[in-house]
């Protein structure tokens, strides 16, 4: 699915557009660098051991788009089966409201109304329940057994 999609963010505008192999590294650092300035929670093992799961992922496998500042992404969400996977802002882009356009968008377009959030993680999980999340079920640990609960979301429609 190609959808190309423009906001504007504050005097520049920005674009959504569909996962293309050459915005893989942009990605995956933009993955990395929010991951370290949002989940603390994570030890340093369990960091790296996830940052090579990451890096391994085939993104064309799932409904990637990316926020794009000119040709640079600073964002990311991928969905698959109507569930976000991944939703990653560069650090320095948070709080201005760009997580919530990249979710607008999936829910939109894409129809994702389902989310896994790491317990630990109280700026997300506030971010999806803002966003009209509530939480269905609870595990104890997270998709690769490691000790971090994770809270299943699902978008409750009004």
């Amino acid at each position: 699915m190609s959808i190309n999609f423009e906001l504007q963010f504050q005097n520049n505008y920005m674009t959504i557009d569909s996962y293309k192999e050459h915005f893989r590294e942009q990605i995956l650092r933009v993955w990395e660098q929010s991951v370290l300035a949002t989940h603390h929670f994570l030890s340093l093992t369990d960091f790296k051991e996830i940052k090579e799961l990451v890096a391994s992922i085939d993104f064309n496998e799932l409904d990637v788009f990316c926020l794009l500042e000119e040709s640079q992404v600073v964002g990311f969400i991928g969905v698959a089966d109507q569930k976000v996977e991944m939703l990653f802002i560069d650090p320095a882009y948070l709080g201005k409201g760009l997580g919530k356009q990249l979710l607008h968008f999936a829910t939109t377009h894409l129809k994702a109304d389902k989310v896994d959030v790491n317990e630990q993680n109280a700026h997300a999980l506030e971010f999806y329940k803002k966003f009209g999340f509530e939480t269905y079920e609870r595990s104890e640990k997270d998709d690769q057994g490691r000790n971090y609960p994770i809270l299943k979301m699902k978008l409750i429609k009004e």
